[in-house]
């Protein structure tokens, strides 16, 4: 997938920093849903970030970012394909807590993706900035965990540091990147895991052409993780990793020709090799440490990847 008003008191304006306060209400949830929407449709339809940077952050800005980059050079007049994104049956859980940044998860589907429930992250680090979408991932329909809520039916952030996880939440970025380098346990066996590793390793050596892997995390500022509250202890946790691929071809061979939107953001010459950067954003289920089930592995959702960069060489 290449892809998408005040409303507390005086007393929130001065306290918000340590009063445990719900991130927003649920109509202005709604709100910033909409307003996302239809500035990711002027951008798509234009390629042109600027008309939706005000409303997306960390992940999800640079994957789409560069998707619009992309598009823009290889269609400066414009996306001639473009299909507006609209989001029906949307699910706002709204965590309360103390403290900046505060943010809320919609779940919604989508008339892109299939059956699929696009998972959408809203975070701020102020009442006087725009929610923004950091993390945005797609996930099979009945994947989305029942989440422990108050007596009002405000979610519970869990904090990155919380020890009660199987792997904390702030780890979980170097966790899975060394993984992906090494194996190991502490990860289910699926796509985006067990499965990742495998086709790595298939194209890792191909007549005339190696490819290398560096995978790195990416924690800070708006690619931290951000998690909640599962009705059965765990946690539902949204974090971003950081890749890159470099393809090089062997004397006398060389690497294939690279699509149009690759080449738009390439630079430099490809000659003998070419290294593709990727930003990756994750969603899993982190269940509670010791739950006596047998396993303490994190299960992937979703994950959703997007070239940034590319330099030819």
């Amino acid at each position: 997938m290449t892809a998408l008003s005040l409303t507390a008191s005086g007393c929130v304006v001065v306290h918000g920093e340590r009063e445990v306060l719900p991130a927003t209400t649920r109509a202005e949830a709604a709100k910033a849903l909409q307003r996302f929407t239809d500035a990711y449709n002027a951008a798509d339809k234009a390629y042109d970030s600027s008309l939706d940077e005000d409303y997306v952050t960390g992940a999800l800005a640079d994957i789409d970012g560069a998707r619009l980059k992309a598009g823009h050079t290889n269609n400066p007049g414009g996306n001639s394909a473009h299909q507006p994104l609209k989001l029906s049956d949307a699910k706002f859980t709204i965590p309360k807590k103390a403290g900046w940044p505060r943010w809320f998860l919609a779940d919604a589907h989508a008339n892109k993706g299939g059956d699929a429930r696009w998972l959408l992250v809203f975070t701020r680090g102020s009442l006087t900035e725009p929610f923004q979408v950091a993390y945005l991932t797609l996930v099979a329909p009945g994947a989305v965990p029942e989440f422990t809520k108050d007596k009002d039916g405000w979610a519970e952030a869990v904090p990155a540091a919380s020890p009660e996880l199987a792997i904390q939440p702030r780890d979980l970025s170097a966790r899975y990147t060394t993984y992906l380098k090494n194996g190991g346990s502490g990860f289910a066996k699926g796509a985006h895991t067990s499965g990742w590793r495998a086709q790595r390793t298939e194209d890792a050596s191909r007549p005339g052409l190696a490819t290398q892997y560096i995978d790195e995390p990416l924690t800070n500022g708006d690619y931290a993780p951000l998690a909640l509250r599962t009705a059965d202890g765990g946690a539902l946790v949204f974090f971003t990793t950081h890749h890159y691929a470099k393809q090089t071809a062997a004397a006398g061979a060389s690497v294939p020709t690279p699509n149009q939107d690759v080449q738009a953001l390439t630079k430099g010459e490809i000659k003998q090799s070419l290294t593709l950067e990727f930003v990756s954003n994750e969603v899993v289920l982190d269940p509670k440490r010791g739950t006596g089930s047998g396993s303490d592995e994190i299960s992937m959702l979703g994950r959703i990847q997007g070239l940034t960069a590319a330099r030819g060489g």
